[in-house]
């Protein structure tokens, strides 16, 4: 099994881990964590020419779509197990229609990617309309400004949808709004994307991390 030391340098170009399980095995020599227990968070942005890198991440960059080719094939070259996509647009509307859009700019990376490497990756997306709103918010809002958890849940579903017609292998839902995920099961299932995972926040802190995250995709909140 490859294996990575977490104090050493990761391969060229490839920065930014999320453990997808909390294995970490010590020993004599350290702590290291296997690979295929590793999963990248990438960022593809519509209207660049080359990578832009992202000043609250350092070494993380706002891809275009052929560089977001390339990161996906080194990693898949290294045996990391997944890539978690986000898209950065730049037209946005109070609902986030780019979304669900077949041409938009993530699920353009997502079929990019999937054309790149097939299955030699997990094609993990980000199932949530924060970088697609005008207002910056994870749904659809009511008249005072609040977020609608009932009117957002069926663009959850179309986002998913067209998320898995794209070529993801799972979608993930980071929204936390009430019903989500049986919304976007029934929606995938009824679509015939019975295979189609769903990687569940089962929780979400207001936390400093989320910080770097909103300024990679350019959040308008």
């Amino acid at each position: 099994t490859a294996r990575i030391d977490i104090f050493a340098s990761p391969p060229p170009g490839i920065t930014g881990f999320y453990l997808i399980d909390f294995a970490l095995v010590g020993d004599r020599e350290g702590w290291w964590a296997a690979f295929r227990q590793l999963m990248l968070p990438a960022f593809v942005a519509e209207g660049l020419t080359e990578p832009r890198e992202i000043s609250a991440m350092p070494g993380q960059y706002q891809h275009t779509l052929d560089s977001i080719k390339k990161l996906a094939e080194q990693a898949a070259e290294a045996g990391i197990a997944g890539i978690d996509l986000f898209g950065v647009p730049t037209e946005k509307d109070e609902i986030g229609s780019q979304a669900w859009n077949p041409e938009g700019i993530l699920n353009k990376g997502i079929a990019a990617v999937r054309d790149a490497v097939g299955d030699d990756l997990v094609i993990c997306t980000d199932t949530c309309l924060d970088e697609f709103t005008s207002h910056g918010h994870c749904g659809a809002l009511t008249e005072d400004g609040r977020v609608d958890n009932d009117a957002t849940l069926p663009l959850y579903a179309a986002m998913a949808v067209s998320q898995a017609r794209a070529g993801a292998h799972v979608v993930s839902p980071s929204g936390m709004m009430d019903g989500q995920i049986a919304v976007i099961r029934e929606a995938l299932d009824d679509a015939g994307f019975t295979d189609v995972a769903i990687l569940a926040y089962s929780a979400k802190y207001a936390s400093a991390f989320f910080g770097p995250f909103r300024e990679a995709v350019d959040c308008s909140l």
